[in-house]
């Protein structure tokens, strides 16, 4: 067995069905796979529906009691999974022709050293990228990465590096998978994706994104999906606060950027080496960010651990 396909469901029946006729369609010629639905306590019908598909061989089903949120669900799939990698898929994904292959052979690439891998998900609704990987921002937030490289660059350089990536499509090793536990089922439907990819990180894994696969996705279609937002992301950030900080090379470029455009047509002694070196780090020349760059999302941080303070209650 080459892949388990793991897909939580929570009501949205239609997109489900179709979900499943793009993953049939577009499967490698003589893969061997499996598709685990896990329904968390659908009442739309799902259930019905999951029972017409008895007579197929590749498909299992689970049915939880009652909702369980997103990580149980496929942590309970994952058990069950016999394959060498576990591909996480949404139900609200519509696949596209060759959205696999590329995710493999990034793994491949990666070798011993390959963490999560995941892809270019655009809106399915408007066709914008929805996500690139993942990137932590000033505040020293995860947020999706909404733009790509050029053509030619994807071509030559098919793979981005990321610290975190989208569980809503994404491919890891199974022995991976158990070696970390799976998900986190303290997060409740967020966060629990990029938890796990710092775990991978902290475990000298590499995650990346696959840019050549590309898949549409109906965004947060699942009832309650963003809920706990802000309960999650305070989970996320208690565990993980100085790797969020480590890893905020998007904040710390923002920063640069925002620091130079007043600085650089009247500079002052005192501002030249700060300049330079974040002229530096922005074109790639300087590895290190400037410590204010760094000082920058740190404060951030603590304005968002402030913000929890006061509204989680």
């Amino acid at each position: 067995m080459q892949v388990s396909f793991i897909i939580p469901l929570f009501n949205c029946l239609p997109l489900t069905q179709a979900m499943l006729v793009s993953l049939r369609a577009t499967l490698p010629a003589g893969l061997t796979h499996e598709i685990i639905f896990v329904d968390d306590g659908s009442t739309d019908g799902t259930r019905d529906w999951l029972s017409t598909l008895a007579s197929d061989p590749a498909i299992r089903v689970v049915l939880n009691e009652r909702n369980l949120g997103y990580a149980t669900a496929n942590n309970r799939g994952a058990t069950l999974a016999r394959g060498e990698f576990l591909a996480l898929l949404n139900n609200d994904l519509v696949l596209t022709r060759r959205w696999l292959a590329p995710m493999l052979a990034t793994h491949r690439a990666l070798g011993a050293r390959a963490g999560l891998v995941g892809n270019v998900q655009l809106d399915a609704r408007t066709g914008a990228v929805d996500h690139a990987g993942l990137v932590v921002n000033l505040c020293g937030k995860p947020v999706h990465n909404h733009a790509l490289p050029p053509f030619p660059i994807r071509l030559i350089r098919p793979i981005r590096r990321a610290p975190a990536v989208t569980g809503a499509c994404v491919v890891i090793e199974t022995t991976l998978w158990r070696q970390l536990g799976g998900f986190d089922e303290g997060y409740i439907n967020g966060g629990e994706d990029i938890d796990l990819c710092f775990r991978a990180r902290a475990a000298g894994r590499i995650n990346a994104v696959a840019l050549r696969s590309i898949v549409r996705h109906h965004v947060s279609s699942s009832p309650g999906r963003k809920a706990r937002d802000e309960q999650n992301s305070h989970r996320l950030a208690q565990r993980w606060r100085a790797e969020l900080v480590a890893a905020a090379d998007d904040g710390q470029r923002e920063w640069c950027r925002d620091y130079l455009w007043p600085v650089l047509p009247e500079p002052r002694s005192d501002d030249w080496r700060r300049a330079v070196w974040a002229l530096a780090f922005l074109a790639h020349v300087r590895a290190v960010p400037p410590p204010d760059a760094i000082a920058a999302v740190e404060v951030g941080l603590g304005r968002e651990f402030a913000h929890w303070e006061r509204t989680l209650k």
